[in-house]
């Protein structure tokens, strides 16, 4: 293929590549360059090879897509970086372009259509899959699988078998399209992202989520015709499939006159924050996008801004918080997860040595590139351990999933909750 026509295509711009200044301070914030050392593989070096492809004195060698493809897109280097460069955007749209000009193999292609195509975006296949799910739980094969050893022959598979989320029955889709009315007088009406996988895999994580709003005074709305986010797909290169998503979404939650719209997973906050630059050239959800992306926030960044409900009932634990990358670095929330827990008696809290360093979740890329998820997993269980915590405490189910795996494989069999979760205790520990 012509490097000009690469060059035409949805790619990373040169105005916002210009940015870098080389300056290399991003090397020590990107979890990829401080495991392998290499130039290629840090942002700056990322950036580096963008330009070349923009400029068209390349093309995308499978070496370019290797490099892309290694990076977490956790943002760290956006939090370091004194150029403001916007990295995030920058490696999603060299992912587009890549998705757009790079032919898969067969098997890549079709477990990205099964998975993204048909899987995220369908509540009934959602059900058919945690129906699944849950039969390989309760008759007792995970259990057999894992004590014997079945996949370990199969090099990384014993390992990624080991991330596949639990089912939580029921389903939070049963709640689809219920309101659920404020403890007290009414002080918000709010609307919940009830997310896609979350429905099957966190249903109990988004009923704590719609209690502690309740208990702050808030009128939640579930939308019925709510669906995926999207941010899988973005960070995946699917813009155009994310794009669908998007407008779907905005359809339904902007029908609403809500105060907000809360999610409780980092990675899908930080995607429906950037819808409008997602939508930006979409004259028909141009305007809407910006109306909708004003009221998106985190479920801690909304709950830490308001007067929150004081009956809270002791939760004696030694804890720790992981900052999920989406929520420290994409959303720059950090102090209103830290604050919520503060509030909670007896809770005994210790600062997690390089709390915002990516624990190798990052979506997929676990499964993707599982060495180098399970070296950072390592290292992060490491430091969990340094603090003494019995609990470790973060904002997204990808976190949750990843440290879980940790607690089990690399730790102390620690319990990994959401914050959310913990703070629903606190509330129901009140004069119990």
């Amino acid at each position: 293929m012509a490097v000009a026509e690469i060059a035409r295509a949805e790619a990373p711009k040169l105005f916002d590549l210009d940015r870098c200044v080389h300056c290399g301070l991003c090397l020590n914030a990107c979890p990829t360059y401080r495991e392998l050392g290499l130039e290629a593989d840090s942002p700056r070096g990322r950036v580096y090879q963008m330009v070349q492809v923009a400029e068209q004195r390349t093309t995308l060698t499978p070496s370019y897509v290797e490099h892309i493809g290694l990076c977490l897109a956790c943002r760290a280097c956006e939090t370091a970086c004194p150029s403001g460069v916007q990295y995030g955007r920058l490696v999603e749209a060299a992912r587009a372009q890549i998705e757009t000009h790079v032919k898969r193999g067969i098997l890549v292609r079709l477990l990205r259509r099964l998975v993204f195509d048909l899987l995220l975006p369908s509540p009934v296949a959602l059900r058919i899959a945690g129906a699944l799910l849950y039969l390989y739980e309760m008759s007792g094969l995970r259990r057999l699988v894992r004590f014997a050893g079945l996949l370990k022959p199969f090099g990384n598979l014993d390992r990624i078998e080991r991330l596949t989320p639990r089912v939580e029955v029921p389903f939070f889709f049963s709640r689809l399209g219920e309101v659920f009315p404020p403890e007290g007088e009414r002080r918000y009406r709010v609307a919940f992202v009830a997310g896609c996988i979350a429905n099957v895999c966190f249903a109990r994580l988004n009923e704590a989520t719609v209690r502690v709003l309740q208990k702050n005074g808030c009128e939640v709305t579930v939308p019925d015709d709510q669906g995926c986010c999207g941010a899988l797909h973005v960070h995946s290169g699917l813009r155009d499939k994310a794009r669908q998503l998007a407008r779907k979404n905005i359809d339904v939650f902007l029908k609403g006159d809500y105060d907000a719209i809360i999610t409780n997973a980092a990675g899908c906050g930080s995607t429906l924050k950037e819808y409008h630059e997602l939508l930006a050239g979409d004259a028909e959800y141009a305007g809407p996008a910006q109306r909708f992306v004003k009221l998106v926030r985190d479920v801690s960044e909304f709950l830490a801004s308001i007067e929150l409900n004081p009956n809270l009932g002791p939760v004696p634990v030694t804890a720790t918080y992981q900052d999920s990358c989406h929520l420290a670095h994409g959303q720059r929330i950090r102090i209103p997860p830290r604050k919520l827990l503060a509030a909670i008696p007896e809770l005994k809290f210790r600062e997690l040595p390089l709390a915002d360093l990516c624990c190798g979740s990052a979506g997929v890329y676990n499964i993707v590139h599982n060495d180098l998820a399970m070296s950072l997993l390592e290292k992060k269980m490491q430091r969990v351990a340094e603090t003494g915590a019995d609990v470790i405490l973060t904002a997204n189910p990808g976190c949750l999933l990843q440290l879980r795996a940790g607690a089990a494989m690399f730790g102390r069999g620690e319990r990994v909750a959401h914050v959310v979760e913990i703070l629903d205790e606190s509330y129901r520990a009140w004069r119990a």
